[in-house]
């Protein structure tokens, strides 16, 4: 991709031929390795260079178009441009988007800077050798379908025509591990485990792989669960997936569609236990893929969405801050149209527990590690889900593996029957949150 401050020139000069007097432009460039292994041999080696560009053009008339290209150079910025202008005139009337009132104002300061990628070979040795390790943790452990080690540089853009101009460099390198047993009369049993840091020399590789194995062999001893009403207690990740799930909770965008399980009226109205407090946070320390801007050049930064119980904000793009006479938070993302999307979510304790818990006194508590098939077990329009998951039956500190169940409710029901909030947080890369404690979900068994 060119430099920022060629496509700068470039878009101002183009625009001026065309007599466009209004414009922004988003902008990113991907640029990853990957590989996967499959028995000490390479299974898959990808490289790939994606970039791309959304360019937004308003007309006299003050109507929008908007276009998207991969050609970001001199001669796909000027057919973008024009494309935009030309679908301008068809743009709608109504709630017409206008620049961030924050594309000038000043963004975190946190270190803009790539890593040093590491050779596709380094990646392939590294994943054999960590493969041939989890084989070797146990005699059940036959196999690890699932594998992957990348590493990924992303630069990112955003100007206007007049004159804003922002840009940022990130890295960030991942590994995953899945592996899976093979007993005679026993059910196959998995588990898995990831880890996310700045480089592929910052992994915690033997951190993942003493994981996958803890949890694939804590899986080997397992026993059906009787059908109830239980006490359960969410991991930080499974947690954070079921919030993921609903985050219409918190989106601008969707309570102005009238998609959400909130109205722009649900400001102020208890949603959660007051045990439960909650941040979006895209700047935390915690958050590897940090960023300091959004798709419209607005600052990211910490928004109170929960504190103790009670909903107290929403994500916003510059358009529905506008409509709601909120401020735009740095959460809007540039396509065909600006949408919204969280960052990083910060799960911690709201007000002090009458009682606290312990998973090593407590008894017949159900420990959900995993939570599967979310995209169709969730119904986030009615708040309710039914979902398999990976976990244990946990009595007086023993921790027996449950085999085949799933777990089943209301999600504003589940955020107000939380009983306890546990003080120690995790940090995963999905976001921050200690393990979530929940009194009365149906867990279907045998």
């Amino acid at each position: 991709m060119s430099s920022i401050n060629e496509i700068a020139s470039y878009a101002k000069e183009k625009a001026a031929q065309l007599g466009i007097k209004k414009f922004d432009i988003y902008g990113s460039s991907v640029d990853e390795t990957s590989v996967q292994v499959d028995r000490g041999e390479p299974k898959q080696v990808k490289a790939s260079q994606r970039s791309g560009v959304t360019v937004r053009v308003w007309n006299e008339h003050n109507t929008v178009g908007i276009t998207s290209t991969t050609d970001v150079d001199a001669n796909g910025l000027e057919l973008a441009l024009k494309t935009a202008y030309e679908a301008s005139f068809f743009g709608a009337k109504e709630h017409v988007p206008d620049f961030s009132p924050e594309a000038f104002a000043p963004v975190a300061d946190i270190p803009n800077e790539k890593a040093t990628q590491a050779p596709v070979s380094n990646l392939i040795s590294s994943l054999i050798e960590v493969e041939k390790q989890l084989l070797e943790a146990h005699p059940a452990i036959k196999g690890v379908p699932y594998n992957g080690m990348a590493q990924r540089d992303i630069d990112k853009f955003y100007l206007n025509s007049e004159g804003a101009l922002r840009n940022e460099s990130r890295s960030y390198a991942s590994i995953y591990l899945y592996s899976k047993t093979e007993e005679e009369g026993r059910k196959p049993r998995s588990a898995g485990a990831m880890r996310i840091n700045r480089s592929v020399d910052m992994l915690d590789i033997d951190g993942c792989l003493k994981e996958a194995a803890e949890k694939t062999i804590s899986h080997l001893n397992y026993e059906k669960v009787k059908s109830g009403k239980y006490c359960v207690v969410f991991s930080p990740e499974a947690f954070l997936d079921l919030l993921g799930a609903f985050s219409n909770l918190f989106n601008a965008q969707s309570i102005l569609d009238k998609q959400s399980l909130s109205t722009p009226e649900s400001l102020g109205n208890e949603i959660a236990s007051p045990l439960l407090s909650l941040y979006d946070d895209a700047l935390h320390s915690g958050n590897i893929a940090a960023e300091t801007f959004d798709g419209e050049g607005t600052p990211t930064r910490r928004v109170s969405l929960v504190e103790n119980g009670i909903l107290t904000g929403f994500l916003h793009s510059s358009g529905t801050a506008k409509r709601l006479n909120a401020q735009p938070t740095g959460h809007a993302n540039m396509g065909s149209k600006v949408t919204v999307g969280s960052h990083f979510y910060h799960v911690f304790p709201g007000v002090g527990a009458e009682r606290e818990y312990s998973l090593d006194t407590a008894e017949n508590i159900i420990y959900i590690d995993d939570l599967q098939a979310l995209h169709a077990g969730v119904k986030a329009l009615q708040g309710s889900f039914s979902l398999p998951f990976d976990g244990w039956m946990v009595s007086n500190g023993k921790w027996t593996s449950i085999d085949s169940a799933t777990v089943a409710g209301d999600f504003l029901t589940v955020l107000k029957s939380i009983v306890y909030v546990e003080k120690e947080e995790k940090v995963t890369p999905g976001g921050v949150c200690p393990r979530i404690w929940v009194d009365g979900l149906s867990i279907t068994g045998d």
